[in-house]
């Protein structure tokens, strides 16, 4: 069998929104209905750089695969996806995987979003002006009608321009704002994409009915929310209980503090199928923290090396 490598600009030419979006969707389904298997990362090191690699494998979805990505000291980290054949084992594509990444980790939060979101929300703001916060923002504006969205970053330069340019892919008016707190107070849906070690934001910031999508830590020692959030949090739901054990910094205070307890942790796979209770009431705060799954990942590539083969994009290299 070839194998089809994409590069990471051949990537761009395929990848949208609403392909990751259904992709991520399909993926979290299979989880709930035990369909899938996703393996939580994995890390090591040398004293010059880590690497990092996710697994995961549904037959149904037709991709068995992994991510795998390093991050030096000094230079740009380095992604890419391994998919194999699940009938034979044989490897069947490799893909360069950086934009990729960003669009199944900002699919993640729009599907939590449709699913937890009041259906009415119109409102959001983002903590954060990186690669990562503009997915976050497509996402959202994909799965609710927004009619505005307020950025904040710490450079006013950057997110003068970070807003301007979601509102051109968006056509919805994007504004930066002087403060997290500004992006914060009275919005329908917040979202943290940064990489802060502290929490950027607080829960008394919080309007009721308020939805969050954590993103920006995958690491114990960080996190972006700071205990209040949960003591407002009516929910409080994650991508993997399992590799949240090991990688969720944002719950590690209000476990410790016993504001929240593990028991009431749902993981989104189930709570999508309908396996766990959703919102409640209009005036719920629902949380959902993201970590980055090998499963979504491997979905979404799955969806794209199918999309080459009919389009004629990539080669084959073996």
């Amino acid at each position: 069998m070839p194998v089809l490598y994409l590069t990471e600009a051949e990537v761009g030419q395929l990848l949208t929104m609403d392909l990751a979006l259904d992709a991520v969707a399909a993926a979290f389904r299979k989880l709930g209905c035990d369909e899938a298997e996703n393996v939580p990362r994995r890390r090591c090191q040398t004293d010059r750089l880590m690497l990092h690699v996710l697994p995961a494998a549904a037959k149904t979805l037709g991709a068995v695969g992994f991510k795998a990505y390093t991050t030096p000291r000094d230079g740009p980290a380095r992604f890419h996806v391994t998919l194999f054949d699940p009938q034979t084992g044989a490897m069947s594509a490799l893909l360069e995987a950086d934009l990729l990444g960003q669009f199944r980790t900002g699919a993640a939060s729009g599907v939590a979003t449709k699913k937890l979101a009041r259906p009415d929300a119109a409102a959001a703001g983002c903590i954060g002006t990186g690669k990562q916060a503009r997915t976050q923002v497509l996402a959202v504006c994909k799965v609710r009608p927004l009619k505005q969205v307020k950025v904040y970053g710490r450079d006013p330069a950057r997110r003068a321009a970070f807003a301007a340019q979601l509102a051109a892919e968006t056509g919805v008016d994007v504004v930066p704002v002087e403060s997290a707190e500004e992006a914060t107070r009275g919005l329908d849906i917040v979202v943290t994409a940064t990489t802060a070690r502290e929490p950027v934001l607080k829960g008394e910031w919080l309007a009721d009915g308020c939805h969050v999508n954590l993103v920006g830590s995958n690491f114990l020692a960080r996190a972006e929310a700071d205990v209040g959030v949960f003591r407002r949090a009516a929910l409080v739901t994650v991508d993997s209980k399992e590799q949240a054990r090991l990688e969720a910094g944002d719950l590690v205070e209000p476990v410790k503090q016993n504001v929240l307890s593990w028991a009431d942790v749902s993981d989104f796979g189930p709570l999508l199928v309908g396996k766990y209770p959703g919102r409640q009431s209009p005036a719920d705060v629902t949380v959902f923290k993201s970590l980055g799954l090998g499963i979504e990942d491997v979905a979404v590539a799955a969806r794209v090396v199918d999309l080459a083969r009919q389009k004629g994009v990539g080669r084959d290299v073996l």
